[in-house]
């Protein structure tokens, strides 16, 4: 995967508030992520099934990250 695409995840991530990543389900979470990332850097298909599977595999970092603020 695209090295741009995952520091943009990452910065989005930390930007976003903590209480509503941790108020969503594994699948609410990784849609809203993707539908925010969207929205801010246009992705092809190919790109967003690889951020897909991407943040589903992360979703124990990105929740711990989230506790820790």
């Amino acid at each position: 995967m695209n090295p741009q695409l995952l520091r943009h995840l990452w910065s989005l991530v930390e930007r976003s508030q903590s209480s509503h990543l941790l108020a969503l389900d594994d699948n609410s979470l990784v849609c809203w992520l993707l539908d925010q990332f969207a929205g801010q850097q246009p992705i092809d298909q190919t790109e967003t099934d690889q951020l897909h599977g991407y943040i589903r595999a992360k979703i124990p970092l990105i929740r711990d990250l989230a506790q820790g603020r």
